[in-house]
């Protein structure tokens, strides 16, 4: 019995059948935001979310490397090799928990945003929120890491007393020793912030919907009899 009336807090008021027809657009808008949400952060996955490049005299090409949620590609060999010298930790120490939980753990964010849509409740936060922070999760994790390596290295290295301790920026230009360095975002973390932004106005769209009904007493017809509730 409490099991189940908590189930009936979580899943919220029913819609009465005559405010869905009568307002069709203000209870599918939320949905249609989830949704949307929900496609954009599954698709994310397969674009890359962060990329890099360096310039320095011996590489007048310059180096690439494209940080997707669960690997790096590009010149990473290269990198790995100048690492050594300068004495920073391979980039296969860094991130591993989260590159190991990335694909899973977005594709629950996105099965949490469908499962938003049947939750009429504040509950929907506990569902939805996640996702809207995703993207802010992601972006100071990636600031972490990018301190973390140019503040561990190693003492021992040829070249480490050169460098100095440094911390990239995320975005825009840098300098590490002889490097430029320029970082911009990928498509895949831009459409996570297009997904965070479309839950974000799911949510002020669910409570413009919702917020009534949790309010007020079940809606009556004119004889007095309660209207026949739906789920929308």
């Amino acid at each position: 019995m409490e099991s189940s009336r908590l189930i009936d807090r979580i899943l919220g008021p029913r819609v009465p059948r005559a405010a869905a027809a009568s307002h069709p657009d203000l209870y599918q808008r939320p949905r249609t935001l989830f949704t949307a949400a929900a496609i954009a952060l599954g698709v994310s996955i397969m674009l890359p979310y962060w990329e890099l490049r360096l310039k320095a005299p011996q590489f007048p090409k310059g180096l690439r490397v494209t940080a997707w949620v669960n690997r790096l590609e590009g010149d990473v060999h290269e990198l790995e090799g100048l690492n050594h010298y300068i004495g920073i930790p391979s980039f296969e120490d860094g991130a591993v928990l989260e590159r190991s939980v990335a694909i899973v753990g977005i594709l629950v964010l996105a099965g949490l945003l469908l499962a938003g849509l049947h939750i009429h409740s504040r509950w929907v936060m506990v569902f939805v929120g996640p996702a809207v922070l995703f993207p802010l999760f992601f972006l100071a994790d990636l600031q972490f890491w990018l301190w973390k390596y140019g503040h561990s290295l190693d003492p021992r290295a040829p070249l480490s007393g050169a460098v100095g301790e440094f911390t990239p920026p995320i975005f825009g230009p840098g300098r590490i020793a002889q490097f430029d360095t320029f970082a911009w975002p990928g498509f895949g973390l831009l459409l996570a912030v297009v997904a965070a932004g479309l839950a974000g106005r799911g949510l002020v769209a669910h409570r413009r919907a919702y917020r009534p009904l949790m309010l007020g007493p079940l809606v009556e017809s004119d004889e007095g009899a309660p209207i026949e509730e739906v789920c929308v």
